[in-house]
Order: C-alpha cells, then sequence, then structure tokens
C-alpha cells in the first residue's frame, strides 16, 4: 500500500500548493489556464485511446456502458452528491459558481483512469514494487496543483478516489491480476482514455457529454475481451 499511500499524498500536496497560486488568479487568467488544460486532457485522452488493439470492444463498452450508466443515472447521482458537498463546503454567494464537482470527476479520471494506475498497483501488491506509483505520484502532484489553480480545492476530493481504487487492486493483485492482463488493461485504457477526451471538451463547453453514465464502459473489456 505504500506506492497508493504515496500517490494520494501527492496529490494532496499538489492541490494544496495550487490553491496557494489561485489566490493569485484573477478570472480572464483562471479562464485561459482552465482552456489550456482542457486541451491537455484532451491531448491525453488521444493519446490514452491509441492503446486499444479492437476499436469494436471500445465501440460495444461504451454503447452497453453509457445504456447501464444512463439506466442508473450515474451522472444524475454524482451531481446530486457533488451538489450536496458543495453545500456543506462552500457558502453563500460562491456555492453556486464552485468547479468542486467538475474538479473532482476531471482529476478522478486522469489519475485513475490508465495503465500507470493498474499496472502499478498490481506490481505493489505481487512484488512490492511501487516504481511505477511512485513516477506516477511524481506526475499526478504537478497535475494536481495545475488543475487546483484553475478550478480550487475540488481537485483534493480525488485523492480519496486514488487511495480507494488503487488500494483495492493492491490488495487484491493476487485474484485480479490473471484477469488484468496486458491486453485487458490496454483496452480499459482506451474506454478510458475516450472519456478523458469527452472531459476535455466539456471543459472548453464544446460539448455537455454525461461522462460520468459511462464510467461502467470502462470495466466492460475484462469481459468483452475474453469473446472478442
Amino acid at each position: 500500500m505504500l506506492g497508493t499511500i504515496v500517490n494520494a499524498g501527492a496529490v494532496l500536496l499538489g492541490a494544496a500548493l495550487g490553491m496557494l497560486f489561485k489566490k493569485g488568479l484573477n478570472e480572464r487568467v483562471t479562464k485561459t489556464v482552465m482552456e489550456g488544460l482542457a486541451l491537455v486532457v484532451i491531448y491525453i485522452g488521444i493519446s490514452g485511446a491509441f492503446d486499444g488493439q479492437n476499436v469494436l470492444i471500445a465501440v460495444v463498452a461504451l454503447a452497453f456502458g453509457g445504456a447501464m450508466g444512463g439506466a442508473l443515472d450515474l451522472d444524475g447521482r454524482f451531481n446530486r452528491f457533488a451538489q450536496g458537498l458543495q453545500n456543506r463546503l462552500v457558502k453563500g454567494d460562491n456555492a453556486q459558481e464552485s468547479t468542486l464537482g467538475q474538479a473532482f470527476v476531471t482529476t478522478t479520471l486522469l489519475f485513475c483512469v490508465g495503465a500507470m494506475a493498474i499496472v502499478g498497483s498490481l506490481n505493489s501488491g505481487l512484488r512490492g514494487d511501487h516504481e511505477v506509483l511512485f513516477a506516477k505520484s511524481l506526475i499526478d502532484g504537478i497535475s494536481a496543483a495545475m488543475f487546483a489553480a484553475a478550478l480550487g480545492p475540488g481537485v483534493m476530493l480525488s485523492a480519496g478516489t486514488v487511495f480507494l481504487y488503487q488500494g483495492i487492486i493492491t490488495l487484491l493483485a493476487q485474484v485480479l491480476a490473471p484477469v488484468l492482463s496486458d491486453p485487458v488493461v490496454a483496452e480499459m485504457t482506451c474506454v478510458g482514455s475516450l472519456l478523458i477526451m469527452g472531459l476535455g471538451m466539456n471543459m472548453l463547453e464544446a460539448t455537455k457529454i454525461k461522462v460520468m453514465n459511462y464510467v461502467p464502459a470502462v470495466f466492460l473489456p475484462i469481459l468483452l475481451c475474453q469473446f472478442m
């Protein structure tokens, strides 16, 4: 668990440092930073999408995963959860303008979707090798600082998701290792990266994709790779 603890701590530290810079940014500069980050998010999504080797898996995963998420109203449930957090943590007139929910979902997907999160957690649990997660911690810490400077304290909440997600994989590494083979991880990264692209376009206000409805699609390649 050491690698996961360090990773979650790096996100918290990076976000805290980013919050210090946020105080010195006016609205115009903040908007410019957000647009730049949105372009980076789209680039990350495009890069990861090429990890997939079977386009059909991505198509089926997004179709069925989106249907499952829509039926469960995951996006609506998450938004209500995020709104509840905002009401508790952000008081007064600032509550309506808070980006807490946006920061939480954007950085959660960014930090948890990808080969480094899965492979690093498996290495940590199977061999006690934390090298991949230590490298990921450095990347996530820098990213958290930039996102916190633009989007605020919601980035800190993603540290909890990183801890839970990677911690579960680490603790269950012996069971999950045969299932999370290299081809499966590649397809999961591909599908997750497509969602990251959607996040980036939402940040640019070019689309209004309900990204959370598609989260089940990230895990469907575990089953689909057995048949396709």
